[in-house]
């Protein structure tokens, strides 16, 4: 079987087996598509049933020259890794060629964030006038408000929402579904969107398969990722905010909001919907930070 087979059969096994979203899956698909455009380069006809740990170190070496950055290479190489395991599962290869193989040494990198008086002064931006900033206003209330990430907003659907117990219902990476409260501020906005402006925003009916979404466009379509990203790049610069952020933005200042404010860790990783303590970990720095100052200010012996 060539490239294409292969990789097609890799990703129906994510797919399937794995129930990895959309987005995961491209992104797997792109690692190793990448990897064959290399190996084509380098000895076209290769199957990938005979490539070796030395054309894969040759590949790193080549997209690490090409000037990707550490994390692109990490997770490229993440991507490749699943794809030689699943060969291997499949028993198609007797040895996975990338288990000797180490990816570039990361640092835990804190995120941007942005403070309370920041968030409070882009949603006060918004010009409530139109059905368009109405919405707008309440998907940023509902970012703050819930830490979603930009994916799960956007999938987000009318019956997900329990207005009456204060949750949503979103479905994260994996397919995974979790309860996340909503504050009272963005229940407000959103229930005035849907009640009042959601009927009023498209100059079309709902299209065929979005009905069922809470944010839509003009066209009466689910509104995209980039859309939102659009929308508070927009907002970001009516206020003259110099700062680059994106909807995760809003994800990581609820986080480490709610972690100032004295937030149990592990309910904080319950609602991020994090497998793992250690990546919701990198939300305490802030803490940390307050916790030097304290020192530094009081401590006898500082």
């Amino acid at each position: 079987m060539n490239w294409e087979m292969h990789v097609r059969h890799f990703s129906n096994y994510l797919k399937v087996e794995r129930s990895l979203s959309a987005n995961s899956l491209a992104a797997y698909v792109h690692d190793v598509e990448l990897l064959q455009r290399y190996i084509s380069l380098k000895n076209d006809g290769l199957s990938p049933l005979k490539v070796t740990t030395k054309d894969l170190q040759g590949f790193l070496e080549y997209i690490n020259e090409l000037g990707m950055s550490a994390y692109s290479q990490a997770r490229i190489l993440s991507g490749i890794k699943a794809f030689y395991k699943y060969l291997l599962f499949e028993d198609l290869i007797d040895k996975d060629p990338t288990a000797l193989i180490e990816g570039p040494k990361l640092g835990r990198k804190l995120p941007d964030t942005l403070s309370y008086p920041e968030i409070e002064k882009l949603l006060n931006a918004i010009d409530l006038s139109s059905p368009e900033g109405g919405r707008n206003r309440a998907i940023l209330e509902v970012l703050y408000s819930s830490g979603l990430r930009v994916s799960e907003l956007v999938e987000l659907k009318l019956n997900n929402l329990y207005f009456d117990v204060g949750f949503l219902r979103v479905t994260g990476k994996g397919n995974k579904e979790r309860l996340v409260p909503i504050g009272r501020d963005a229940m407000k906005y959103l229930t005035l969107y849907i009640d009042e402006l959601r009927g009023k925003l498209p100059h079309k009916p709902p299209q065929k398969g979005s009905e069922a979404f809470v944010f839509l466009n003009r066209n009466g379509r689910k509104l995209t990722r980039v859309m939102i990203f659009t929308i508070i790049k927009n907002v970001a610069k009516s206020i003259g905010l110099d700062k680059t952020i994106s909807p995760h933005t809003f994800r990581h200042s609820f986080a480490t909001h709610l972690i100032e404010g004295g937030a149990d860790l592990r309910a904080v990783q319950e609602m991020l919907g994090h497998e793992s303590i250690t990546t919701t970990e990198i939300y305490t720095h802030l803490d940390r930070d307050y916790l030097r100052q304290v020192i530094q200010e009081f401590h006898p012996r500082s």
